[in-house]
């Protein structure tokens, strides 16, 4: 490629002297941190938490006595800039947040994307991951998925983003809080249909809980038994349409499994399938009846 170009934007050296490491730590047990991690934030001028409070706990257990300094979604309007100054005059930075790796569903995207335009040298140093730890045990096909990180908290929103992802027909993972996953289940199931799925519960913590099974039975467990802790959620691949549209399942079926999992009458279970499979209650209503009559056709 001897005629490539490359754009000017994109600078071959970097500012000298400081840095950011952008530091992966442990998302519950405390053993779960790289020597490198530890290294970088002994030696690190600064580091920059989420919640200072939390990280003096990690750093308190390894005996780092590094200053830290708070960057989190309330502040890093212009705590990022400061920082930025801070590595330009030759300060190097370690980022962490509360548990995991910055920037993936956590803050730090904007001082990452302000130290790079700034032409300061940014260094991955990789730790835990509550979804490759939860994706590494699910058992449920990984070669592709999608991670979406915590889907919006209102409803109009989130079913809107998960329609986004109805021809999706691979793995897809996300957070979510322990209040809201009943609700969020149900909007997964009318939305992308019935699919196997995994629950990770405090994964490396002393109550890690693995949940297995259908999006319909995981449903009716959990109305029984509410959720703690914080979730990781893997729905596994979608079946490929089938000719005659749906999931494969027929829709006595799944009025069956609603009736059993949310406590639906037979009206509503059908309104609500109808709305997940993208057809009118009328269409759904006459496929019923054409089921129906196809089953006391003799044989």
């Amino acid at each position: 490629m001897k005629n490539a170009t490359f754009p000017a934007r994109l600078p071959s050296a970097h500012h000298p002297g400081g840095r950011l490491f952008v530091v992966g730590t442990p998302i519950g047990n405390l053993e779960d941190i790289t020597l490198r991690a530890l290294n970088t934030l002994k030696t690190a001028d600064l580091i920059a938490c989420e919640d200072t409070r939390r990280t003096q706990k990690l750093l308190n257990h390894y005996n780092i006595r590094t200053r830290t300094v708070s960057y989190h979604e309330h502040n890093e309007m212009t705590r990022a800039p400061e920082l930025v100054l801070e590595m330009e005059q030759g300060s190097s930075i370690a980022l962490v947040s509360d548990a995991g790796t910055p920037v993936l569903s956590d803050p730090g995207f904007r001082l990452v994307h302000l130290a790079i335009r700034h032409k300061i040298q940014v260094v991955p140093v990789p730790g835990p991951s509550a979804m490759v730890a939860a994706l590494a045990v699910a058992a449920l096909p990984m070669n592709e998925f999608i991670f979406t990180g915590f889907f919006p908290a209102k409803r109009s929103a989130r079913r809107k983003a998960l329609g986004a992802l109805a021809g999706f027909e691979k793995t897809i993972v996300f957070y979510e809080a322990p209040h809201r996953i009943v609700e969020c289940l149900r909007d997964v199931h009318e939305i992308l249909g019935e699919r196997e799925l995994v629950i990770a519960r405090e994964v490396t913590k002393l109550h890690e809980q693995f949940l297995r099974g259908s999006i319909t039975e995981l449903l009716a467990f959990l109305k029984k038994t509410p959720a703690r802790g914080e979730l990781t959620v893997i729905v596994g691949p979608g079946a490929a349409p089938e000719a005659g549209g749906g999931d494969g399942a027929s829709l006595r079926e799944e009025i069956e499994r609603l009736k059993a999992s949310e406590g639906l009458d037979e009206r509503a279970a059908l309104k609500s399938i109808a709305r997940g499979r993208g057809i009118s209650r009328s269409e759904a209503y006459r496929q019923l009846q054409l089921e129906k009559s196809t089953e006391k056709e003799p044989s």
